[in-house]
């Protein structure tokens, strides 16, 4: 059973043991050559102790643990009856989408179904997305006029489950959800909001490259040709003065969000020190805080920067855990952030802030293969 604490110091050479030892059950798959030839990038190495660097790494100390389990049990509270989340209206109205952050969340601070202190609630959250998964590979309410955000984080934190626990109750919900994906990618190789093959953009697009990768990991078939458009639709959005990404090709201003999607929908494909990678990675430092669309940004922000890990990391985390830190509310032995942080999210909650904010705080615990590279 998995403790409520970690059991295991921080740091390099304890980020794969203690309390969740199932983790490394996507890096086993790996091994076992699941993975085949389709993303680049892999090798029959065990999972990395850090991201990509060398030397001392930013480590998960005292004050921030007691953050991120203050805001397990600020989301394990908010919990809705049915499994799902969501506190404001606008997160009422994406069910899928709050609950599938959620459980990325508890994922990151090492929870797994069933077990420990959050297993149940856990347990729930992912018992509700199988409730609401459709024969035709949807979720909950496809009408919704951005369905395919809703979509794409659902289908990525299934895989993160399969992966980790080859539940056989997951499985032909996430075929079904990864077929969809394949089949709504448009000719120029994104998504957009839609399920149908029309439009697209980056902001969209990542959310389904990273549900591809995540997939692929835990041992579902993935067309290396989705994989391989993908990466020239979202090379088609790089802006070569600013080093940043596009919302589309040649539409709108680069910006901290649009770049962090692009950078990680690149790294997920394998091009971890890509051109691009690079110039996108130094375009979010140099914008670091814009607070237009801060919170969907620094949620792609934070695995991109990590994946890259050495001194990127060692510079990016310190200070995006410092502003975090500053804006989180404390209730008791709760913590939340209220989401006042972020221009440009209408409506954002409590919920879906303390979901992004918590991963990002967690991620040197390198509990989810997903932000591994």
């Amino acid at each position: 059973m998995m403790s409520s604490k970690r059991t295991v110091p921080n740091g390099p050479d304890a980020c794969w043991v203690g309390r969740r030892a199932g983790v490394t059950l996507a890096w086993t798959l790996v091994l076992a050559g699941l993975l085949g030839g389709g993303m680049p990038g892999q090798t029959a190495e065990p999972p990395p102790s850090s991201a990509a660097g060398e030397g001392t790494v930013p480590v998960v100390d005292a004050a921030t643990e007691a953050v991120i389990e203050g805001a397990m049990r600020f989301l394990a509270g908010a919990q809705l009856p049915n499994g799902s989340w969501g506190s404001t209206d606008f997160e009422r109205r994406h069910p899928v989408a709050m609950t599938a952050y959620t459980l990325m969340a508890f994922l990151g601070a090492g929870h797994l179904p069933g077990e420990g202190e959050h297993g149940r609630v856990v347990r729930a959250g992912l018992q509700y997305l199988l409730d609401v998964a459709r024969p035709d590979g949807t979720f909950g309410d496809r009408s919704l006029g951005q369905y395919m955000y809703n979509h794409g984080v659902a289908t990525t934190v299934l895989a993160e489950l399969y992966g980790q626990t080859q539940a056989a109750d997951i499985k032909p919900k996430l075929d079904r959800a990864i077929r969809l994906i394949v089949s709504c990618q448009n000719a120029e190789g994104g998504w957009r909001y839609r399920p149908i093959a029309q439009d697209a953009d980056v902001s969209v697009t990542v959310l389904q490259v990273v549900a591809l990768r995540a997939a692929k990991n835990a041992g579902i078939d993935v067309p290396q040709e989705t994989i391989d458009r993908a990466v020239r639709y979202v090379r088609s959005c790089f802006d070569p003065g600013s080093g940043g990404f596009t919302y589309q090709p040649g539409n709108r201003a680069p910006g901290y969000a649009r770049t962090a999607a692009a950078v990680y929908s690149l790294q997920v494909c394998g091009l971890y020190d890509d051109p691009l990678v690079l110039r996108g990675s130094e375009y979010l430092m140099k914008n670091f805080g814009q607070r237009e669309w801060f919170t969907y940004g620094t949620y792609y922000a934070a695995p991109a920067q990590y994946m890259l890990g050495g001194e990127v990391w060692k510079a990016w985390y310190p200070r995006m855990k410092a502003q975090l830190l500053r804006q989180v509310v404390r209730d008791g032995n709760r913590a939340y952030w209220d989401g006042s942080i972020d221009m440009g999210s209408n409506g954002l909650g409590p919920v879906y802030a303390t979901a992004v904010y918590a991963s990002v705080l967690a991620m040197p615990w390198n509990y989810v293969p997903i932000y591994q590279r």
